[in-house]
């Protein structure tokens, strides 16, 4: 089953369960996806979390039945998940604007969310620096932290507190390798790497190892040999600016249609200084031909 076939199955399956307590392992199940691996390219391509989604599916289908049948709010709020009506209302006001309540008036404005069907995106405008390599295994090792599902937007915080701490200058130094003046940094980003259960995933910031590295009190982690999908961007200004965008164009534009599909390893992000003076940035995707 391809991507989009995966997915469509994924948003089938939200609606089915759509008044049970879903949690993101549920719905991966009927894919060929990791927990963590499916919310990812969920929140790449949908452009929010999984959770987020499921919300504001509920609370739109709340909504429509204030408006369409006589029900107590209290039900709406234990059909939907909510431990009390106090909880749903203010969930139901975050999105709609308005108090379950006054959803029941006329003429009120709701904000409907309908389920999300996923489809192959037709680009032609921007092209895509892409390219396929073979890597055999190789160890990294750094600061690992493990984020819940929904927290993928607080990795960049991550990386601040580590760069104002000095954390990541002092495992450049462990590296026992010099930080290049031109070319890829020796600091990077790994993720997705171990199995931290269905609800979470951890997070590197990394350097390869080598002979001459030093990795007492950080954690080590061998990366398998792979075939990865390298994505690279335009020249920019400043680092941290394209990562988000080439996994999500990685996502919903090339695998869909690609003949691979994405497997269960690390995702990787390298950093890159060009002769020019500016920066670029390459998300790495493991892959494998996808069997028909």
């Amino acid at each position: 089953m391809n991507l989009l076939a995966q997915l469509n199955a994924a948003m089938q399956y939200v609606e089915a369960h759509i008044d049970d307590d879903m949690a993101l392992g549920d719905v991966s199940s009927v894919t060929t996806y990791s927990p963590y691996h499916f919310g990812r390219l969920f929140y790449y391509i949908a452009e929010m979390p999984l959770s987020e989604y499921i919300r504001k599916r509920k609370l739109s289908l709340a909504a429509s039945e204030l408006q369409s049948i006589d029900v107590k709010v209290i039900d709406l709020a234990v059909k939907y998940g909510y431990d009390s009506a106090d909880s749903f209302t203010r969930a139901f006001v975050k999105q709609h604007s308005v108090t379950p309540t006054a959803a029941r008036k006329s003429g009120v404005t709701l904000k409907i969310f309908p389920p999300l069907t996923f489809q192959i995106k037709i680009q032609g405008v921007n092209e895509m620096n892409w390219r396929i390599e073979e890597k055999e295994a190789f160890d990294v090792f750094g600061i690992e932290r493990v984020f819940r599902n929904d927290e993928m937007g607080k990795v960049p915080d991550f990386w601040t507190e580590c760069i104002q701490n000095g954390e990541d200058a002092k495992f450049v130094a462990a590296s026992g390798e010099a930080q290049p003046k031109v070319g890829a940094l020796l600091v990077k980003g790994i993720c997705g790497y171990r199995d931290t259960g269905t609800d979470s995933f951890p997070y590197m910031l990394g350097v390869y190892k080598t002979p001459n590295s030093n990795t007492d009190g950080y954690t080590t982690v061998t990366i398998p040999k792979t075939t990865w999908t390298i994505f690279r961007s335009e020249e920019i200004d400043g680092f941290g600016q394209a990562i988000p965008e080439l996994f999500k164009r990685a996502y919903s534009e090339w695998l869909p249609s690609s003949g691979y599909e994405k497997i269960d390893t690390a995702d990787l992000e390298l950093y890159y200084l060009t002769e020019t003076g500016k920066c670029a940035e390459e998300v790495w995707i493991p892959v494998r031909k996808t069997v028909i």
